[in-house]
């Protein structure tokens, strides 16, 4: 396996800037130290004037293998995720067939041993009556336990209170939630598809069917059942005011035993967008008005602990169906990095916290072995960055299978221009070396 000797960068890393050289060997970082002058062949990558930061962790991707393979695939995404300094991911279960069972989780994993370049894991599914499966998951080797407490997309709604309470009670491990009331939609979905029949719909009818009420009372809920049983829950995708308060900042993330995810999309855009974006930016649960700030204060605060983006691809042509046909989701993976990176210019948050949030807090969250830090042993999981150029996301850019993005036209500061993913160089100077292939995380459990 190749040698890396990285030179003058500045590294970013538990809260602290430093300029220093890593040497990199086996895959992993051997050595870090000024003036580092190692014995052997290795390869010299210059980084003066950029940073490096450990790879990026997102915790909640939809990469959409098997079977909606026609909206993306591993290979594509794991690609895209790369180029935006992404190295590691976790992908959820609503693919087809659905992730429910020990088998078919395992197929995800053999494609990926094949065609992923960044690192991997999947999530185990749930359902209303595969109880048994679910306690046969291996937890050193499984991310967690994924559970739609709101139907979103797919066919996996767990709705049966005593099968909630029977897997919050005996999972032993990360149980992850998807939360909205499923009655609140149905019902808000109901009256507004009667009320706009033959009508034109207003521009943020989804934030008007999707609410912050059907957000709170699911995430309530989840919340007190972890309580109850001394549950490790995670609540993804975080998208309301009123949910914030269900959070703790109060004790350092190692000892919380119930987390929150927030995404840059929900950081990012407001309902008013939809005005211009329309459908690009449906997704569940669904960005509303006037949360975006305070949601972006929680995060800095510690109430939500994980930055990441619910990647979730569809054809721009099932997007461009109307309203009440319109799939949720978008795809985001490969630029969250730079969405994060504007937010800095703008003065609103530190590289240092963009580190913390995007690649400490999901290694120390899953407890994931040897990644999300730059320490000597831990596996050369790296992105150098530049903060100094001017970046436009168009079409002759964006690697999505599905070839749009909500951002296209947006110019950013920043740009990754080197990828290394468990020792590798996946991507440098614009190059994506494809025969490399990530690592299946393994996990201190």
């Amino acid at each position: 396996m190749k040698s890396y000797l990285i030179k003058n960068g500045s590294i970013v890393n538990e809260g602290v800037i430093q300029e220093s050289d890593i040497f990199i060997s086996d895959g992993r970082i051997l050595k870090i130290g000024k003036d580092l002058n190692p014995e052997g062949n290795y390869e010299l990558i210059d980084a003066g004037g950029k940073y490096i930061i450990p790879g990026i962790i997102d915790d909640q991707v939809h990469f959409r293998e098997p079977g909606l393979t026609h909206k993306a695939n591993i290979f594509t995404e794991s690609r895209a995720a790369v180029v935006g300094g992404v190295t590691t991911f976790m992908e959820m279960p609503n693919t087809v067939p659905n992730a429910l069972s020990q088998e078919i989780l395992e197929e995800k994993y053999k494609i990926a041993s094949v065609d992923s370049i960044g690192n991997y894991s999947f999530f185990m599914g749930t359902s209303n009556d595969n109880y048994d499966e679910i306690m046969k998951t291996d937890l050193s080797k499984i991310c967690g336990l994924k559970i739609f407490m709101g139907s979103s997309t797919g066919n996996m709604l767990v709705d049966n209170e005593h099968t909630l309470s029977r897997i919050f009670a005996n999972f032993p491990g990360l149980i992850a939630t998807h939360c909205e009331d499923e009655a609140t939609v149905n019902r808000n979905f109901k009256y507004y598809k009667e009320l706009y029949e033959g009508k034109e719909i207003p521009y943020d009818i989804h934030a008007s069917i999707r609410t912050e009420e059907a957000c709170f009372l699911s995430s309530k809920m989840a919340a007190e059942l972890a309580k109850k049983h001394n549950t490790r829950l995670h609540i993804l995708h975080i998208s309301s005011t009123d949910e914030i308060d269900l959070f703790d900042n109060k004790l350092p993330l190692k000892e919380k035993k119930i987390t929150a995810e927030v995404c840059v999309h929900h950081m990012w855009f407001d309902a008013e967008d939809y005005k211009s974006l329309g459908n690009k930016i449906k997704c569940n649960p669904a960005i509303k008005h006037g949360h975006r700030d305070n949601l972006f204060q929680a995060m800095l605060d510690d109430k939500f602990d994980i930055i990441a983006t619910d990647h979730a691809p569809h054809l721009l042509s099932e997007k461009e169906s109307d309203y009440w046909h319109a799939p949720s989701g978008l795809p985001l993976v490969q630029h969250s990095l730079q969405m994060m990176m504007d937010f800095r210019a703008k003065g609103k948050i530190s590289l240092e916290k963009i580190v913390e949030k995007m690649c400490h807090a999901p290694a120390e969250c899953f407890q994931i072995e040897d990644r999300g830090y730059i320490r000597e042993g831990y596996w050369a999981d790296l992105a150098i960055l530049n903060d100094n150029i001017n970046y436009e996301v168009n079409k002759s850019n964006i690697l999505y299978k599905c070839g749009w993005s909500p951002l296209e036209g947006y110019q950013f500061n920043s740009k990754v221009e080197s990828t290394f993913v468990s020792g590798n160089l996946a991507f440098h100077q614009g190059v994506i070396y494809e025969n490399l292939t990530g690592k299946r995380l393994t996990f201190k459990r």
